[in-house]
């Protein structure tokens, strides 16, 4: 019964590290398509970044788009068009920036795996401390013959 405990909660810990590292990719590769998108050559309406139309609105990754509702789609791509003139004067200050998303993305992976693991560990030593404060299983009783 113990062993089944602990195996449980040591699987919670590790369905929650996956969960974690899914999430996490799934950040850093947004992050990291975004500062490419903002960081590539403008639009061709406006050579300069500064016409009518402003810099050319980055399309989305082929695989995200049908798990997206339109309405998403078109907020994100209105975010981008307003964040996209200040982000390009930061990649062109700071050109290692995209190389530092993935330095943080791994130092944030790493801390939530300390703080999972030792989640882990925290529940394999309450389960050990209830057993241990369970009263010992009594031997069955001796089968009384019949007369």
């Amino acid at each position: 019964m113990a062993a089944m405990a602990y195996a449980l909660s040591w699987f919670l810990v590790a369905c929650l590290l996956a969960a974690w590292s899914l999430a996490l990719w799934a950040l850093h590769g947004l992050a990291v398509w975004v500062l490419a998108q903002l960081g590539g050559p403008k639009g061709p309406e406006a050579p300069d970044g500064a016409g009518a139309g402003g810099p050319a609105l980055p399309a989305l990754p082929d695989w995200l788009e049908p798990w997206m509702p339109a309405e998403w789609v078109e907020a994100l791509q209105s975010g981008l068009a307003l964040l996209a003139p200040a982000a390009q004067q930061l990649l062109e200050a700071l050109p290692l920036m995209a190389g530092g998303v993935t330095a943080v993305a791994w130092l944030v992976w790493g801390a939530g795996s300390v703080l999972l693991v030792v989640l882990g560990a925290v529940l394999h030593g309450l389960i050990a401390l209830c057993r241990r404060s369970l009263p010992a299983p009594r031997p069955p009783l001796p089968a009384v013959p019949a007369p």
